[in-house]
């Protein structure tokens, strides 16, 4: 089987479909992966085929918007600089590789290029989307920036919310999409909190006891587990990281996510909460301007460090409630702190509250004082992490990619193809 990946989004998003296209590949299967060539050599030390969406450019353009962290101008954001100049690149590449009745594709959430791939090529396409944020429901909906519609709502209000938000989703998506689906001769869509679900299959990459699928979810979404990828073993590991961690207590690590460029106030919070604690600590950060100058010997940057390698051996992890990220902490049972911004990030946290093995503070909280109080609290709250340690036991990567790449297995090109 030919297997076509569209992977949009940060290191975050990237990062787990490199996994599976190489559990995939080590079934016997060729893979292409679809993404900006900022991730070249992720995919290419996966040993997984590349093609590219954009440039290098286009990606740092992006990543430098300082709305890509805002609650509510982050999507339009998105759209405008990343998804509407994918759709193009996208079908290029699919009527590139394009192999009849042994063609799949799988599409991250923001690939909504897929369906008009689906639709001109027929070829079967897997929504895959890596957080419960990425499903409205009027039962346990996610929990968004912007979303007052409480929890304990009755479901015609939640209903109504979600209707409103899709409203507004229209408008930014539809325009541009809606464009080129004409110039292609396909008919107008419309209602795109529903349109990025594949109708052939929708994989959700996270297990049930994270997000607990809802009855109004697609009929055709299979839940499995975390990729759990993060570059372990194609990247080597900082030559004094080890010193570093044997040279005293666990340290509590800090990071506001690959992308983020703007994370000079976030590090020096970070900083200043550590020295108020008396705790070591680790900053991870590619953006060696935002970390602090004359740090103690007791904190040290990193540009990046497989999560698997330190966070087993760390105190806490303090972050920006990423899903991966999220993925890899609670892996590890260690406490977490949360400090969301945008995108599934509030909803995340939710889950982390909800698990009870963390806490979170909202970026305007997010002071060293605070920061502060909030660590000691769960550093030194026994039940807690007890909690996270009983949460980590429930992980099995092996199986939840084996389930993963089993459902793409069985779509059917031949079938597809014909129909």
């Amino acid at each position: 089987m030919r297997i076509l990946i569209y992977a949009m989004g940060s290191a975050g998003d990237v990062h787990p479909f490199a996994g599976i296209g190489r559990a995939l590949k080590a079934r016997g299967h060729e893979v292409f992966v679809i993404t900006s060539p900022y991730f070249e050599d992720v995919v290419r030390r996966a040993g997984l085929e590349f093609r590219p969406m954009g440039s290098i450019a286009d990606f740092e353009r992006v990543q430098a918007d300082p709305h890509l962290w805002h609650p509510t101008k982050a999507l339009p954001s998105i759209i405008r600089n990343a998804v509407d100049p994918s759709y193009g690149p996208i079908l290029e590449h699919a009527r590139e590789l394009h192999l009849p009745g042994q063609t799949v594709v799988l599409a991250s959430s923001l690939g909504w290029g897929a369906m008009v791939v689906k639709e001109l090529l027929g070829i079967p396409v897997a929504s895959v989307h890596l957080a419960p944020s990425l499903f409205i429901s009027s039962h346990r909906q996610p929990v968004l920036h912007g979303a007052p519609v409480p929890q304990g709502a009755p479901r015609w209000m939640k209903s109504l919310q979600w209707w409103a938000a899709g409203k507004v989703v229209d408008f930014h998506v539809l325009p541009a999409l809606n464009r080129f689906r004409q110039s292609k001769g396909l008919p107008p869509a419309r209602g795109m909190l529903s349109h990025w679900h594949s109708p052939d299959r929708v994989i959700a990459l996270f297990p049930d006891w994270f997000g607990p699928p809802q009855p109004d979810w697609p009929a055709q979404t299979h839940v499995t587990g975390f990729p759990m990828f993060d570059e372990s073993g194609l990247r080597e590991v900082p030559a004094d990281l080890e010193d570093f961690l044997n040279a005293g207590d666990p340290p509590v690590v800090f990071t506001p996510g690959s992308a983020m460029s703007q994370g000079t106030a976030f590090f020096r919070e970070a900083a200043g909460a550590l020295h108020l604690l008396g705790k070591r600590g680790i900053l991870l950060s590619h953006f060696a301007d935002t970390i602090p100058a004359d740090l103690p010997d007791s904190v040290r940057h990193f540009s990046y460090i497989p999560f698997s390698q330190v966070l087993p051996r760390a105190a806490a992890l303090v972050y920006h409630g990423g899903v991966g990220t999220c993925a890899q902490a609670l892996r590890a049972g260690i406490p977490q702190l949360v400090q969301p911004m945008a995108h599934d990030q509030l909803d995340n946290l939710s889950r982390v509250r909800e698990l009870g093995v963390g806490d979170g503070l909202h970026p305007r909280q997010f002071k060293a004082k605070r920061i502060a109080a909030m660590l000691d609290r769960l550093l030194h709250d026994a039940a807690l992490k007890a909690r996270a340690v009983e949460v980590s036991k429930r992980f099995d990567p092996a199986g939840w990619m084996e389930q993963t790449c089993q459902l793409v297995e069985a779509l059917d090109p031949e079938l597809t193809s014909a129909s």
